[in-house]
């Protein structure tokens, strides 16, 4: 049996300036995603732990039962959380300023976290997710490390062979599909649009094939 995984961007919000929420517009889109993808039949969704991914995860799924898919409750992915960076001793989130890293170090100063050196670049790059993606000395997961996790958690689906879901959809992040698409496409596609991502197919000797969803010619 070959197991579906769509690895999607989360719904529109206002901004990246901490976790913020899913636009209401975000949310009709994630459940008009959830209707089309009802016709699979049985599905299961997963997200990251950020409250978009979780919103957006949970509409798709009202879409999906609304229209007569049979879906599981979404559950929490740890494979789906954003790369792990590390400042003195904590997982950080890539996050847009001084002020919201030094939240999330206890005791750090704003001086302090504005002077991290990975901080420093990607606070100033116009693409920052396209410079981690380039950069080789990074102090926690780099891109390949990323992509590497997404595989593992893909060729895991087959571990489940009693009721598996016909279609697992995966809400995710940026850096995640960006990283993903590089390793397996060749190619960095660039920001990818709300609620788009990447279709990996797991057969069941756990070789995965990826394209891009939607399909794009």
């Amino acid at each position: 049996m070959t197991h579906r995984l769509l690895l999607l961007r989360h719904g529109e919000v206002p901004s990246h300036r901490g976790d913020v929420a899913v636009t209401d517009r975000g949310l009709d889109s994630a459940e008009q995603v959830g209707r089309r993808l009802a016709t699979t039949g049985c599905i299961r969704v997963l997200t990251g732990e950020t409250l978009r991914t979780r919103q957006t995860g949970a509409a798709i799924a009202r879409g999906a039962s609304a229209a007569g898919a049979a879906v599981d409750e979404p559950r929490v992915a740890f494979a789906l959380r954003n790369p792990d960076i590390y400042v003195a001793g904590e997982r950080v989130d890539m996050v847009s300023s001084a002020a919201a890293l030094a939240e999330q170090v206890p005791g750090m100063t704003l001086d302090e976290a504005a002077a991290v050196p990975f901080f420093v670049e990607f606070f100033d790059h116009p693409d920052r997710i396209g410079w981690w993606l380039r950069l080789g000395d990074v102090p926690g997961d780099d891109a390949e490390a990323v992509a590497r996790r997404i595989g593992h958690f893909a060729a895991s689906l087959p571990d489940r062979t009693t009721q598996p879901a016909e279609l697992t959809v995966a809400v995710t992040h940026s850096p995640v599909l960006r990283a993903c698409a590089l390793a397996h496409l060749g190619h960095d596609p660039g920001e990818p649009e709300w609620l788009t991502g990447l279709e990996l197919s797991v057969s069941s000797d756990r070789s995965v094939a990826v394209c891009r969803y939607p399909a794009t010619d």
